[in-house]
This record gives C-alpha cells, structure tokens and sequence, in this order.
C-alpha cells in the first residue's frame, strides 16, 4: 500500500471512529419544572422519563419511561391511559419505590381507590425538595422526602438519587434510597415491595386467562390476561416466564417485541441490599418488582424477615433498571457484565 494511499485509508478510519463516537454519545439534561411537581430528564433531547412528585398523589414516581428508540416501556393507565392499557391496581405507576407493611401502613398499595374511611390504614411518601438536578454525558436527580401516616407522622426520611446514562441503543436509571428512621421501624414480612416496575401492555406474558390476586387486608384484584404481549422473563439462575415469581436472583431480565424492535429490561439488585439477592415479585400481567423484604410468602414459609431499623439508624438500597431497545434481547453475558460493575458501584 502506497504512502498516499495509506493516509487516506488512516484518514477514513479516523473519521468513522469520530461518528460512530459521536452516535454512541448521549447527552442528558434533567429540568425541574417552575410550575409543576415534575423534573424532566430527556436524552439527546428526546423524552426519557420525569419525577412526579404531587403531593396531591401517593408517592413520588418516574413515569412514563421511554426506550431509546422512543418505545414506551410503562403501562400509561391512570395518568395517561392508552388503548388496550389494562386498569387493574391503580397503585403501578411507572417504577416507584415503597412497601406494603411499615409499622402495620400500607404504602405500596395506596391510591385514589381507597375508599376514604380506610385510608387511615395507608401511608404517604411527601417530597420535600428536589436537592440536585445536573445535566451532562451522565444525568442527576435528587430528592428528599419522608414517610408518614395519615396525620403527617413521619417514620422515616428519604434520601433518593438517581443517575441516568446510556448509549444509542441503552438507556440506565441507577437508583439509590436511604431510608432513615425518625421512630424504631418495623417492614413485617409482606408480598409487595419495594422496587415496582409496571411495563406496557406489549410486554406482559402471553395469557388468556383471568387472574385474582388478595393483598393482606383481604382486597381481591382481578387481572385480565393479554394473548397477545410477547412478554418472557429470564433470571440470572436460568428461570423463565412464570417460574421467575418468587425465585431468588441477582438479576431479572424481561423481554418482548414493541413495534419492530425487542424491548430487553433488566433489573440488577446490589449485593450490599438488604436481602441480597432479592426475591423476584416479577407477575405475568406486567407488574416487575424486586422486594428482598418479603421472604415468607416466595419461600412457601421456610424464610421469614421482619426487617427493623431502629430510630436515628439508616440503611440503603440499590438498584439499576437497564433498557435496551434492538433486535433481540440482552445476552446474558451482557446482563452479568454490567451486574458486575454495578456491584463496584458504593
């Protein structure tokens, strides 16, 4: 090869090594709005998702969750129902973050269904102030909140921060809770917790049938099933579809088809988590959730944890939820890569 002609091959070479960088890069900004409870947080300037943070609702929530190829990975009902959304448990919002028994309050299943003469049996998570909000190759959100009761009596504070990062084809919501006790706190052993994801209808597990499910207080929710989501789940212990419910496991992966594409979600537990690894609450109809609190009920009574933390005494959660939009899913040799590094993460 010729001198000239070698510089033009380094030439060319160069350059695509600068755009394929500058595709694979991402720019985030996270915009606190001047007249509503909503931080934005957009990437390359297209939707991502926005903390809700009313107090005229139950908890604070990121709500809707976009893919990087625009796809819509949350359900849109109550806020913004879509067609064929299913309207079971109005609580699912987005991902949140609560539990269904904290000093004898419900705070996972609190909504505006509640009827008014047994609200007094629920909790509320209030947000105080967004703390931090920072925009770059990598996002920031923070926000202080408490939990209280229905006379305003806090049992903890709340201390979240959120990083989001990513690339063309991945978007990374890093988040990490502490809780801190303002009175000895007892999280008795419970089903629902604490980390709620609840998808688009696309994404829940085939099924035609018609489930019913019973909280602790005897409430009976029935679910419609949906033959036509392509939804599967796959643990990092090998568990598939409805096998993944109530298994432990570092990871939990669900996966499916939205429009062209295959729609992979990870959540990845921290091995500093209470719990460590989490039991998967990880429902056909679309609810994907993380509780390592409540052990009874996913151990068929072989494990019990009634987790207290005693008053001024703090302890902290974390979790990273991975969404990659392509043609097929997360491999799981790319699922474990980035578990690993997350666990480096303090």
């Amino acid at each position: 090869m010729s001198f000239a002609l070698r510089r033009k091959f380094i030439s060319i070479l160069t350059t695509n090594i600068f755009v394929m960088a500058a595709m694979a890069q991402v720019k985030f900004d996270v915009v606190k709005s001047s007249t509503q409870s909503i931080v934005t947080v957009t990437a390359n300037g297209k939707p991502f998702t926005s903390l809700y943070f009313t107090d005229t609702l139950e908890k604070p929530f990121l709500y809707p969750i976009y893919a990087a190829d625009g796809q819509l990975i949350t359900r849109g009902y109550p806020l913004q129902p879509r067609p064929n959304d299913p309207t079971d448990h109005p609580h699912h919002i987005g991902l949140w973050f609560n539990y269904e028994n904290v000093n004898g309050l419900d705070f996972w299943n609190n909504s505006f269904a509640i009827p008014a003469d047994k609200k007094k049996n629920y909790g509320w998570i209030r947000t105080d102030d967004i703390a931090e909000t920072k925009g770059g190759s990598t996002g920031i959100l923070t926000y202080n909140a408490h939990w209280e009761d229905i006379n305003k009596n806090v049992l903890l504070k709340e201390v979240t921060t959120f990083t989001f990062s990513g690339d063309e084809h991945t978007r990374i919501i890093d988040r990490t809770t502490t809780l801190t006790a303002v009175e000895t706190v007892t999280f008795k052993d419970a089903k629902d917790g604490v980390l709620g994801l609840r998808v688009a209808h696309e994404l829940q597990l085939p099924d035609t049938s018609i489930k019913k499910f019973t909280d602790d207080k005897g409430n009976v929710t029935a679910v419609q099933g949906n033959a036509y989501a392509t939804g599967n789940y796959l643990t990092s212990e090998g568990k598939t579809g409805n096998a993944a419910w109530g298994t432990q496991a570092t990871w939990c992966m669900l996966y499916g088809k939205e429009g062209a594409d295959t729609i992979s979600i990870a959540i990845i537990d921290h091995p500093g988590n209470v719990g460590h690894p989490t039991y998967w609450h990880a429902r056909d109809y679309g609810l994907f959730a993380a509780n390592p609190l409540g052990q009874k009920i996913f151990s068929n009574g072989a494990k019990t944890l009634n987790y207290i933390l005693d008053k001024n005494k703090s302890v902290t959660f974390r979790y990273r939820i991975v969404i990659r939009s392509g043609r097929g899913r997360m491999t799981n040799e790319e699922v474990d890569k980035l578990s690993k590094n997350f666990a480096k993460m303090q």
